[in-house]
Protein backbone atom coordinates (compact mmCIF):
# COMPACT_ATOMS: atom_id res chain seq x y z
CA UNK A 1 0.00 0.00 0.00
CA UNK A 2 0.98 3.67 -1.10
CA UNK A 3 0.57 6.84 0.13
CA UNK A 4 -2.51 8.89 -1.44
CA UNK A 5 -2.21 12.45 -3.13
CA UNK A 6 -4.57 13.88 -1.19
CA UNK A 7 -3.77 18.12 -2.01
CA UNK A 8 -1.85 20.55 -3.69
CA UNK A 9 -1.40 23.42 -0.92
CA UNK A 10 -0.37 26.87 -1.80
CA UNK A 11 1.24 29.54 1.03
CA UNK A 12 -1.03 32.20 0.96
CA UNK A 13 -1.05 35.93 1.74
CA UNK A 14 -4.23 36.21 1.28
CA UNK A 15 -5.88 32.58 0.85
CA UNK A 16 -9.19 33.95 0.03
CA UNK A 17 -7.97 35.34 -2.95
CA UNK A 18 -5.95 33.08 -4.07
CA UNK A 19 -8.84 30.33 -3.83
CA UNK A 20 -11.33 32.86 -5.55
CA UNK A 21 -9.06 33.01 -8.68
CA UNK A 22 -8.20 29.46 -8.86
CA UNK A 23 -11.68 28.41 -8.15
CA UNK A 24 -12.78 30.84 -11.36
CA UNK A 25 -9.96 29.47 -13.54
CA UNK A 26 -10.56 25.93 -12.63
CA UNK A 27 -14.49 26.04 -12.40
CA UNK A 28 -13.82 23.94 -9.00
CA UNK A 29 -16.36 24.64 -5.66
CA UNK A 30 -15.12 25.58 -2.46
CA UNK A 31 -15.37 22.84 0.47
CA UNK A 32 -14.77 22.83 4.26
CA UNK A 33 -10.86 22.77 5.10
CA UNK A 34 -10.29 21.14 8.40
CA UNK A 35 -6.53 23.00 8.48
CA UNK A 36 -7.24 26.51 8.38
CA UNK A 37 -7.14 27.27 4.78
CA UNK A 38 -9.54 27.28 2.00
CA UNK A 39 -9.99 24.14 -0.28
CA UNK A 40 -11.42 23.41 -3.55
CA UNK A 41 -12.31 20.40 -5.22
CA UNK A 42 -12.40 19.33 -8.16
CA UNK A 43 -14.68 18.50 -10.90
CA UNK A 44 -12.95 15.87 -13.14
CA UNK A 45 -10.88 12.87 -12.45
CA UNK A 46 -7.97 15.18 -10.95
CA UNK A 47 -7.71 13.48 -7.75
CA UNK A 48 -6.43 15.67 -5.43
CA UNK A 49 -8.06 19.19 -3.67
CA UNK A 50 -5.98 22.08 -4.27
CA UNK A 51 -5.49 23.84 -0.71
CA UNK A 52 -4.64 27.35 0.61
CA UNK A 53 -2.97 28.00 3.51
CA UNK A 54 -2.73 31.77 5.63
CA UNK A 55 1.39 32.78 5.58
CA UNK A 56 2.87 36.05 5.86
CA UNK A 57 6.31 35.18 3.87
CA UNK A 58 6.39 37.14 0.63
CA UNK A 59 7.52 35.02 -2.50
CA UNK A 60 10.78 34.89 -3.74
CA UNK A 61 12.04 33.79 -7.13
CA UNK A 62 10.05 30.86 -9.37
CA UNK A 63 8.47 28.55 -7.22
CA UNK A 64 9.54 24.68 -7.78
CA UNK A 65 6.38 23.67 -9.20
CA UNK A 66 3.60 25.22 -11.49
CA UNK A 67 0.25 24.08 -13.17
CA UNK A 68 0.41 23.04 -16.79
CA UNK A 69 -3.17 24.19 -17.98
CA UNK A 70 -4.25 22.38 -21.41
CA UNK A 71 -6.43 23.25 -24.42
CA UNK A 72 -8.87 21.94 -26.84
CA UNK A 73 -8.04 24.79 -29.68
CA UNK A 74 -6.62 28.07 -30.13
CA UNK A 75 -9.82 29.65 -28.79
CA UNK A 76 -10.06 27.84 -25.74
CA UNK A 77 -6.47 28.52 -24.86
CA UNK A 78 -7.18 31.98 -25.61
CA UNK A 79 -10.32 32.15 -22.94
CA UNK A 80 -8.61 30.72 -20.55
CA UNK A 81 -5.79 33.34 -20.77
CA UNK A 82 -8.87 36.18 -20.69
CA UNK A 83 -10.41 34.88 -17.98
CA UNK A 84 -7.17 33.97 -15.76
CA UNK A 85 -6.32 38.23 -16.58
CA UNK A 86 -9.84 39.11 -15.45
CA UNK A 87 -9.85 37.43 -12.73
CA UNK A 88 -6.06 38.91 -11.60
CA UNK A 89 -3.72 37.01 -13.76
CA UNK A 90 -1.27 38.35 -15.29
CA UNK A 91 1.66 37.52 -18.33
CA UNK A 92 4.76 37.25 -16.79
CA UNK A 93 8.50 36.84 -18.65
CA UNK A 94 10.56 34.00 -17.35
CA UNK A 95 12.66 34.02 -20.67
CA UNK A 96 10.43 32.16 -23.11
CA UNK A 97 10.78 33.17 -26.68
CA UNK A 98 8.32 35.10 -28.20
CA UNK A 99 7.29 32.21 -30.37
CA UNK A 100 6.28 29.57 -28.10
CA UNK A 101 3.17 28.34 -28.38
CA UNK A 102 2.12 28.32 -24.37
CA UNK A 103 1.51 31.45 -22.69
CA UNK A 104 3.17 31.82 -19.52
CA UNK A 105 0.63 33.69 -16.51
CA UNK A 106 1.03 34.21 -12.96
CA UNK A 107 -2.00 34.30 -10.67
CA UNK A 108 -2.72 37.11 -8.12
CA UNK A 109 0.44 36.44 -5.88
CA UNK A 110 2.72 35.57 -8.98
CA UNK A 111 2.80 31.91 -8.93
CA UNK A 112 3.60 30.69 -12.36
CA UNK A 113 1.30 29.03 -14.48
CA UNK A 114 1.22 27.99 -18.30
CA UNK A 115 -1.42 28.07 -20.67
CA UNK A 116 -0.55 25.05 -23.20
CA UNK A 117 -1.30 25.23 -26.69
CA UNK A 118 -3.69 22.48 -28.19
CA UNK A 119 -2.27 19.64 -30.28
CA UNK A 120 -0.17 19.27 -27.37
CA UNK A 121 1.05 15.03 -27.56
CA UNK A 122 2.72 14.53 -23.85
CA UNK A 123 -0.76 15.52 -22.12
CA UNK A 124 -3.19 14.72 -24.77
CA UNK A 125 -4.79 12.47 -22.50
CA UNK A 126 -4.72 14.78 -19.15
CA UNK A 127 -7.58 16.85 -18.19
CA UNK A 128 -7.77 20.62 -17.74
CA UNK A 129 -4.61 20.35 -15.35
CA UNK A 130 -2.53 18.63 -17.62
CA UNK A 131 0.68 18.04 -15.46
CA UNK A 132 1.76 19.51 -11.96
CA UNK A 133 5.22 20.36 -13.58
CA UNK A 134 8.30 20.69 -11.67
CA UNK A 135 11.95 21.29 -11.18
CA UNK A 136 13.88 18.12 -9.92
CA UNK A 137 16.09 15.39 -10.61
CA UNK A 138 15.79 11.67 -11.39
CA UNK A 139 16.01 10.88 -8.86
CA UNK A 140 13.33 12.55 -7.02
CA UNK A 141 10.94 11.34 -9.84
CA UNK A 142 11.77 7.62 -8.94
CA UNK A 143 11.52 8.88 -4.96
CA UNK A 144 7.56 9.91 -5.95
CA UNK A 145 7.02 6.92 -8.10
CA UNK A 146 7.64 4.63 -5.49
CA UNK A 147 6.08 6.82 -2.76
CA UNK A 148 2.45 7.11 -4.37
CA UNK A 149 2.45 3.87 -6.28
CA UNK A 150 2.19 5.51 -9.74
CA UNK A 151 3.97 4.76 -12.98
CA UNK A 152 6.70 6.48 -14.55
CA UNK A 153 5.17 7.67 -18.31
CA UNK A 154 8.30 8.94 -18.97
CA UNK A 155 12.15 8.56 -18.09
CA UNK A 156 14.50 9.72 -21.15
CA UNK A 157 17.43 12.41 -20.56
CA UNK A 158 16.79 12.67 -16.55
CA UNK A 159 13.28 13.70 -16.97
CA UNK A 160 10.60 11.65 -15.78
CA UNK A 161 7.11 11.88 -15.36
CA UNK A 162 4.09 10.05 -13.48
CA UNK A 163 0.60 9.47 -13.50
CA UNK A 164 -2.03 8.11 -11.25
CA UNK A 165 -3.66 4.56 -13.06
CA UNK A 166 -6.69 6.33 -12.35
CA UNK A 167 -6.17 9.08 -14.44
CA UNK A 168 -5.53 12.99 -14.14
CA UNK A 169 -2.65 15.18 -14.01
CA UNK A 170 0.57 14.14 -14.54
CA UNK A 171 3.50 15.33 -12.32
CA UNK A 172 6.74 15.62 -14.44
CA UNK A 173 10.41 16.71 -13.23
CA UNK A 174 12.72 18.57 -15.77
CA UNK A 175 16.30 17.21 -14.76
CA UNK A 176 19.01 18.74 -13.89
CA UNK A 177 20.08 21.82 -13.99
CA UNK A 178 17.69 21.93 -10.82
CA UNK A 179 17.45 26.08 -9.41
CA UNK A 180 19.03 26.70 -6.12
CA UNK A 181 15.95 25.92 -3.58
CA UNK A 182 14.52 29.39 -2.54
CA UNK A 183 13.52 29.26 1.48
CA UNK A 184 10.62 26.86 2.04
CA UNK A 185 8.50 26.26 -1.15
CA UNK A 186 5.62 27.86 -1.65
CA UNK A 187 3.52 25.11 -3.00
CA UNK A 188 4.01 21.24 -1.32
CA UNK A 189 1.73 18.00 -1.40
CA UNK A 190 0.13 16.38 1.31
CA UNK A 191 0.15 12.59 1.26
CA UNK A 192 -2.37 10.85 3.39
CA UNK A 193 -1.34 7.18 5.06
CA UNK A 194 -3.02 4.13 3.33
CA UNK A 195 -6.47 3.23 3.98
CA UNK A 196 -7.01 2.53 7.47
CA UNK A 197 -2.65 2.94 7.65
CA UNK A 198 -0.55 4.00 10.21
CA UNK A 199 0.84 7.34 10.05
CA UNK A 200 4.27 6.44 11.79
CA UNK A 201 4.74 3.48 9.28
CA UNK A 202 4.32 5.62 6.32
CA UNK A 203 6.89 7.64 7.37
CA UNK A 204 9.57 4.93 7.70
CA UNK A 205 8.63 3.47 4.58
CA UNK A 206 8.88 6.85 2.92
CA UNK A 207 12.21 7.75 4.87
CA UNK A 208 13.43 3.98 3.22
CA UNK A 209 12.78 5.47 0.13
CA UNK A 210 14.70 8.38 0.12
CA UNK A 211 13.00 11.25 2.37
CA UNK A 212 13.85 12.52 5.48
CA UNK A 213 11.87 13.89 8.55
CA UNK A 214 12.00 17.90 9.34
CA UNK A 215 12.04 19.63 12.56
CA UNK A 216 9.37 22.16 11.56
CA UNK A 217 7.14 23.74 14.55
CA UNK A 218 3.32 22.26 13.63
CA UNK A 219 1.87 23.70 16.70
CA UNK A 220 -0.31 19.98 17.42
CA UNK A 221 -1.90 19.37 14.03
CA UNK A 222 -0.99 16.34 14.01
CA UNK A 223 0.75 16.22 10.77
CA UNK A 224 4.28 15.13 10.11
CA UNK A 225 6.67 17.45 7.92
CA UNK A 226 9.32 16.13 5.57
CA UNK A 227 11.51 16.27 2.52
CA UNK A 228 12.01 14.45 -0.84
CA UNK A 229 15.69 13.68 -1.74
CA UNK A 230 15.79 17.23 -3.72
CA UNK A 231 14.82 18.99 -0.52
CA UNK A 232 11.19 19.82 -1.37
CA UNK A 233 9.13 19.83 1.88
CA UNK A 234 5.48 17.79 2.08
CA UNK A 235 3.02 16.45 4.67
CA UNK A 236 1.91 13.41 5.88
CA UNK A 237 -1.29 13.34 7.78
CA UNK A 238 -2.88 12.08 10.09
CA UNK A 239 -4.98 8.88 8.73
CA UNK A 240 -7.99 10.45 6.88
Amino acid sequence: MTSQFVALCFDANDPLTLARFWAGVLGWERADDPHEGIALLPDDDTGFRIRFLPSREKKTGENQAHFDLTSTSLEDQRATVARALKLGGRHIDIGQSPDEPHVVLADPEGNEFCVIEPGNNFLAECGFIGALSCDGTQEVGYFWSAALGWPLVWDQDQETAIRSPHGGPKITWGGPPVAPKLGKNRLHIDLAPPAHGDQQAEVDRLVSLGATRLDIEQHGAGWIVMADPDGNEFCVLPPQ
